[in-house]
């Protein structure tokens, strides 16, 4: 992964998932490129064809606040995506990393342990579970990557079938990466996942080069568990401020819907693994 001109590759991205008939740009069959032309969104954001090149080939790196919000009017950013960049306008210069190691405070997994019927997890900036209370470690249980939601979503044999809504939650996934690992795309491991997945999933090689960015906010989403069956669950994703680039992702069934009938049977079969049986026939 090109960590070098990361301003570039997200302009150049951004502009060629555009349509031109969205702007009241004309159309046809004679254009040679996807999206925008460089000079149309130049034109649109008020800044010379020729700077705009440079920014897009980093040799010019730096934009002014003003100009970075004029290009993503143009290139009709939602606020994350807007957000990110600024933040990549506002980077500094490369400098060799080290893997960050992870931790998750004593005091978040002792609160999320006194939550015996409501799934939680906490992520890192991969995506990694770094921490689950027993329902929320039940919830994703039985997976070869359970402890991985990238790489659950890109790899898993049963991926597919654990996300009935699989292309919605593909895009989402990818988006909230690039979310969490912000400008930080020179991490280690994120360096490791990113090119082991672009290899192995060319549903994940697509989205990432598109460079949607999204945080995880709060979403309706859909499981099918290998023993309980159909969850309706709703998640709100939380911030940690004591730790910088982790979520609290906690889970809730509506009240007395069957997904809360649902996550009341996995809390018990959790609470006696004797109990546990598998009931996808």
């Amino acid at each position: 992964m090109d960590t070098e001109n990361l301003l570039g590759q997200f302009l150049r991205a951004r502009r060629e998932v555009l349509r031109p008939g969205d702007l009241g740009l004309p159309t046809g069959t004679r254009r040679r490129v996807a999206g925008l032309r460089r000079q149309e969104v130049a034109q649109l954001a008020g800044v010379s064809t020729d700077y705009y090149v440079r920014l897009e080939q980093g040799r010019e790196r730096h934009p002014s606040a003003q100009v970075v919000d004029a290009l993503a009017r143009v290139l009709e950013l939602e606020e994350d995506a807007a957000a990110h960049l600024h933040s990549l306008a506002r980077r500094p210069a490369r400098h060799l990393r080290t893997a960050r190691d992870e931790r998750v405070s004593p005091g978040l997994t002792s609160m999320m342990a006194a939550w015996p019927h409501t799934p939680a997890v906490v992520l890192g900036r991969r995506l990694t579970v770094l921490a689950a209370n027993t329902l929320g470690a039940a919830l994703f249980d039985g997976h070869t990557y359970r402890g991985d939601l990238l790489r659950l979503v890109f790899l898993d044999p049963d991926a597919r079938r654990f996300y009935p809504d699989w292309d919605r939650v593909a895009v989402n996934t990818v988006a909230g990466l690039r979310a969490a690992a912000g400008t930080d795309l020179d991490d280690p491991l994120l360096v490791e996942v990113v090119a082991e997945l672009s290899l192995r999933s060319e549903t994940f090689r697509r989205l990432w080069a598109r460079h949607d960015v999204r945080q995880k906010t709060h979403e309706i989403k859909r499981f099918r568990h290998r023993l309980v069956g159909e969850l309706t669950l709703r998640y709100e994703s939380l911030t940690v401020n004591s730790a910088p680039g982790q979520q609290l992702v906690v889970y809730q069934a509506a009240p007395g819907s069957p997904s809360e009938e649902a996550l009341s049977l996995l809390g018990s079969l959790t609470a006696d693994p004797s109990a546990i049986t598998d009931t996808r026939s």
